[in-house]
């Protein structure tokens, strides 16, 4: 194991955890670019899709941004006919989001290529790294939501 007291292991650390993350981005970003998009666009995309229907206020809290941060890039979607805005059926006030062919098209393609690149990395690694991978993922992303306001102890 690291010893992250140690500055050299913490570099390290902290280098493989930057530069695995800038290789597993690089591809979508450039596709993204093209379009006229960004990361958060992906975001957006990548968690309607998981979640077709999901509302405006689930969408916010599984991005972890304001409204005022997220209607940017929600209202360039739009524009774009990759998603659209529907009432839900039982409360007209609450929004619902929904992936457009075109936006569901857009969103396989960037999730295809991450996946490609992750299948690679997790056949050379091998099960047990990939394990650790995601225990390790898993327990960074329980920790954020530990911290976020009005959500202590509370971890999903």
């Amino acid at each position: 194991m690291l010893d992250l007291k140690n500055t050299v292991a913490q570099r390290q650390a902290m280098q493989s955890f930057f530069f695995g993350y800038q290789a597993f981005t690089a591809k979508a970003d450039e596709m993204l670019l093209r379009r006229g998009l960004g990361r958060v666009h992906q975001r957006i995309l990548f968690f309607i899709a998981g979640s077709p229907g999901i509302s405006h206020k689930d969408l916010l809290e599984a991005l972890g941004v304001t409204k005022q941060a997220a209607n940017p890039p929600l209202r360039q979607l739009l524009e774009k006919d990759m998603i659209v805005v529907e009432s839900d059926l039982e409360d007209k006030r609450k929004r619902r989001l929904r992936l457009t062919p075109h936006g569901t098209r857009l969103e396989q393609v960037l999730r295809r290529e991450q996946v490609r690149l992750l299948q690679r990395a997790f056949d050379e690694a091998g099960e047990a790294a990939v394990e650790g991978w995601m225990k390790i993922n898993q327990t960074l992303a329980g920790q954020k939501r530990q911290r976020e306001p009005g959500r202590q102890g509370k971890s999903t």
